[in-house]
């Protein structure tokens, strides 16, 4: 019995420099396997289409105007005529009810074909008037701004007699 209480006492507890060696090995492989699973999902984005872009795009000469954003490798705005989207002006109106409130949009649209500037200024008017009657509760919450946007579409579509295939909504602000 002396023997087998010696055996008990002379044990030793695991040595720290033994724990943080272990502790620091699984944090390796955790840290390994994170990323290798992190890789599969989503694999890093190729560089090349923003060097296709940026030789695509010479700078622009002169210093006037936008030039400095190409120069500084921004990514070009994906709203220009050349693509078939219009950016509307910002709308800033008042609302039917209640009249101190004011609702700021911007609004841009995706023409079937080449863009219509004259017709994208009548589209602006009309948006402007109809937000002018439309009330602070038949907005509220998200049925509320899905059916402006329906009404909204709707007005566009007649007005473009379907030459306007999307309406995309920049901003949408109440105050």
């Amino acid at each position: 019995m002396a023997d087998e209480e010696q055996g008990v006492e002379t044990r030793k507890k695991p040595s720290l420099v033994i724990t943080i060696a272990v502790v620091a090995v699984l944090t390796l492989l955790a840290g390994g396997g994170g990323w290798f699973v992190g890789n599969m999902l989503a694999p890093p984005p190729a560089e090349e289409p923003a060097q296709e872009v940026a030789k695509a795009e010479p700078p622009a000469e002169g210093g006037h105007g936008g030039g400095e954003k190409a120069e500084a490798g921004e990514i070009p705005h994906i709203s220009t005529e050349a693509n078939g989207i219009v950016l509307l002006d910002p709308i800033t109106s008042n609302l039917a009810y209640p009249s101190d409130n004011r609702v700021r949009l911007e609004v841009a649209l995706m023409f079937k074909g080449a863009p219509d500037a004259v017709l994208a200024e009548e589209i602006h008017q009309d948006i402007m008037a109809y937000m002018r009657t439309v009330s602070l509760q038949q907005v509220q919450g998200p049925r509320g701004f899905q059916y402006l946007r329906e009404d909204l579409e709707e007005r566009v579509d007649l007005r473009s007699e379907g030459r306007v295939t999307n309406v995309m909504f920049r901003t949408f602000v109440i105050e």
